[in-house]
């Protein structure tokens, strides 16, 4: 992967890679792995650069971790080009290999994924979803693709069925913290991080009520702390208080994030198809 840049300024050559948010840790690579042209010549970041010089960035070949095992297994892909690859996670499947399921995670899929085409592309997780949610996640294709896009605001929205009956639209805003007694459990404290909610009313039933919920900061397990937090806990979801009889992971799915592209500044928009859930709603 690499990227040219007509420079507009005199300038030395660090300033203008910082100012393109290249970080320390990606110049450091690229200097060991990597190459800086200017006018198809070898420079090093001490370079100084002058009005209408041609650089060229590439970026070091990453290499992905012993432990992870490529799994070739067909993947939902929403939207994929040079630098992300977008899927729907399924259920009861981790984003990354964990001690209890060490194999078989989504991340591992893409990367059977994409060594079946032919690719040496080393994924990295931009967004995780627990093993048990299901919906919209984002890999990045490289390093520098994945630390550009800890600048960009995204947006996500959940579709969410929870006990209880939600009578209208508001906004959950309550400080999440780990839990004293738990590595895993969250809960709202007052020392805790600050955490906003959207939450808007879609559907009703009798004992349940269908929403469809925006992260405004995105905390360990925000959703099911918050919706516990409101007595109208998750459906399904053991850990706050929403066990089911039928259902035995939370009915909580990512079904749209949005960004702006952080090489082609425009903006992306993905979709899930999230039918499913709503046809859950209709039966539980």
């Amino acid at each position: 992967m690499h990227f040219s840049y007509l420079v507009e300024e005199e300038t030395l050559l660090r300033h203008f890679l910082q100012r393109q948010l290249y970080s320390k840790k990606t110049l450091s690579a690229i200097k060991r792995n990597g190459a800086l042209l200017v006018n198809g010549q070898k420079v090093t970041v001490r370079y100084q650069l002058s009005i209408g010089d041609k650089l060229e960035v590439y970026l070091p070949k990453e290499t992905y971790s012993s432990y992870l095992i490529p799994h070739v297994q067909p993947l939902n892909i929403l939207y994929e080009d040079d630098y992300f690859i977008i899927v729907s996670k399924p259920n009861n499947q981790n984003c990354a290999p964990s001690r209890e399921h060490p194999h078989a995670s989504l991340i591992e899929q893409v990367i059977g994924y994409l060594q079946q085409r032919g690719s040496q592309v080393v994924p990295h997780i931009v967004t995780r979803l627990d093993r048990h949610t299901l919906g919209i996640v984002i890999f990045a294709k490289h390093g520098f693709i994945h630390h550009l896009m800890s600048y960009a605001q995204m947006q996500k929205w959940y579709y969410v069925i929870c006990y209880g009956h939600i009578f209208n639209d508001f906004t959950i805003s309550a400080p999440i913290a780990r839990a004293d007694n738990s590595i895993i459990r969250r809960e709202v404290r007052t020392d805790g991080k600050p955490a906003v909610t959207k939450l808007e009313l879609i559907n009703r039933s009798q004992a349940y009520s269908l929403c469809r919920a925006q992260l405004i900061t995105g905390r360990t397990h925000q959703l099911r702390v918050h919706f516990a937090y409101i007595g109208h806990p998750i459906v399904g979801d053991d850990l706050y208080e929403g066990k089911h009889h039928n259902y035995k992971s939370q009915l909580l799915r990512c079904v749209e994030v949005q960004f702006i592209h952080p090489i082609t500044k425009k903006e992306i928009v993905i979709k899930d198809k999230y039918q499913s859930i709503e046809t859950i709603f209709n039966m539980v």
